[in-house]
């Protein structure tokens, strides 16, 4: 099946289609709209020829539907019919969901996304599991989110950043008891050393990721 995969993000849009090797992205940000993906879609892809499309997308998915707006991106996203207005089957799916499916090698894995914020996904033999870890309380006034994401590492400076990294990635193995643990997103290149037992992997496992969820049966979104 050819599958184009939308990997929809806070500062660009990133897409594939199968059979291509190099990726095409576009602008996103904080204003970014469904109307602006459409434009998008058809100054950079209108004569590409695909069956099905995975969107990638920096919010909750619960049963393939978007439950709130996302935080980062502009508005209109929750009543907005991907299949209608793409043309095609569409399965959508939490982009750190995305990557972690791309990057699944077995068994339970916990899949952080360090980047803008902090995306999280769970995957129990093929059974994708629906997390917003980032919620999780870190003081009375602060999630753990808040003190991994791009802007904290600005305000603590590498080193102390790290060091939070790798204490609240601990606090996760503690709690979900996974198998392996797997870090992505923009800032992960930024880790001088990986949380024990971790594997870092680049972003472009979550267009793999896209692919798969269409081509390897035993996924379960």
């Amino acid at each position: 099946m050819k599958v184009l995969v939308l990997d929809i993000g806070g500062s660009n849009v990133k897409m594939r289609m199968t059979g291509q090797e190099e990726r095409t992205k576009f602008s996103s940000g904080p204003a970014f709209t469904p109307q602006d993906l459409l434009a998008g879609l058809k100054e950079h892809a209108a004569d590409w020829d695909y069956e099905a499309v995975t969107v990638g997308f920096p919010a909750p998915v619960l049963a393939g539907r978007l439950p709130r707006e996302p935080k980062h991106l502009g508005g209109g996203w929750t009543d907005f019919d991907f299949e209608k207005e793409l043309g095609k089957p569409v399965k959508l799916i939490n982009d750190a969901a995305m990557q972690a499916v791309g990057s699944y090698e077995g068994g339970r894995t916990l899949f952080l996304s360090l980047g803008t914020g902090l995306g999280s996904a769970l995957i129990s033999d093929y059974h994708v599991i629906a997390t917003e870890l980032c919620e999780l309380r870190w003081s009375k006034s602060s999630t753990i989110e808040s003190q991994v994401a791009k802007a904290k590492k600005k305000h603590l400076g590498p080193k102390r950043w790290e060091e939070r990294v790798h204490l609240i990635v601990e606090m996760l193995r503690k709690s979900l008891l996974p198998d392996s643990i797997v870090i992505g997103g923009g800032e992960a290149k930024h880790l001088k050393e990986l949380p024990a037992g971790a594997r870092r992997v680049d972003n472009d496992m979550a267009l793999e990721g896209g692919e798969a969820v269409w081509n390897e049966p035993r996924f379960q979104l």
